[in-house]
């Protein structure tokens, strides 16, 4: 499933009396759209059927931006992104801090409730036992496993290639949390305050990373991607994959690179070197 455009500015955020997360005043769940699905109503046809009070897929905050935000979403474009594991220092974590900074979330420490948008692993080959460090995140899958279990369409592809969340219609079922490979969502359990007007967020809503779409939409690289760039390793690049000429098809081309669980056959957007 793929749709054009992403935001939330008209509507607020979560947290609205419009949207279906749970709301950050009572913690209680607006069921709406859950009994509308179950109901069988447009969600259950495969399409999205909402009020024309709601803008959600309008990237940019006004209707004739949205337009012009749409006409430039397209499937001759594919975002991407490459990983130079030998780039990436061990106890660095630039990446992680710009996306926190740039989005709004905050990692406490907890690993059973903290939402953590991109995160540094490390990965050991027994045979030889070499450690490697990189970051992870959503891989931004061609065929995303995401959206395939998510039963209100809430997870969905834009046509560029971006993998995002609707959080009008997140129920906060998990599913998609349980069907991505890579650990790469998680839930936010509590309420979001001072959250950022591009990224909304709210409390019982599954989310992950974007690839700072706002960002791309308006010509920009991704956060943790600027950040690197300029005071870390420069490890990441990001570009168009559909793009022979850009520097990442280039790149790919000339260096051997790895799709992190490549049996699996998702074709993912962002991919590592040497590692």
């Amino acid at each position: 499933m793929t749709r054009n455009n992403f935001d939330f500015s008209e509507a607020g955020g979560c947290g609205t009396s419009s949207c279906s997360c749970k709301s950050q005043d009572t913690g209680k769940a607006e069921d709406v759209t859950k009994r509308d699905f179950l109901k069988g109503s447009a969600y259950a046809a495969g399409g999205i059927s909402l009020t024309s009070a709601l803008t959600l897929f309008t990237f940019g905050g006004s209707p004739a931006q949205a337009k012009e935000d749409e006409t430039a979403i397209s499937s001759k474009q594919r975002w991407g992104m490459l990983i130079d594991a030998d780039k990436c220092g061990d106890d660095c974590d630039t990446c992680v801090s710009a996306c926190s900074e740039e989005n709004g979330w905050k990692n406490t420490g907890n690993p059973l409730t903290d939402t953590i948008w991109i995160r540094k692993i490390k990965v050991k080959n027994p045979e030889t036992e070499h450690e490697t460090t990189m970051p992870l995140m959503c891989l931004h899958c061609e065929k995303p496993p995401c959206v395939d279990v998510c039963p209100t369409g809430a997870s969905f592809r834009r046509d560029d290639g971006i993998v995002l969340v609707d959080r009008h219609i997140c129920i906060g079922c998990r599913y998609c949390m349980m069907a991505c490979p890579y650990k790469a969502r998680s839930f936010a359990h509590e309420a979001v305050e001072d959250q950022k007007e591009h990224a909304p967020r709210g409390i019982g809503c599954v989310e992950s990373c974007t690839l700072c779409v706002h960002k791309i939409d308006k010509g920009e690289q991704p956060a943790c991607v600027s950040a690197c760039s300029k005071s870390a390793g420069g490890a990441m690049l990001f570009g168009d994959l559909n793009d022979p000429e850009s520097e990442i098809s280039q790149t790919i081309k000339k260096y051997a690179t790895t799709q992190m669980r490549a049996d699996l056959g998702l074709n993912v957007g962002v991919r590592y070197q040497n590692i």
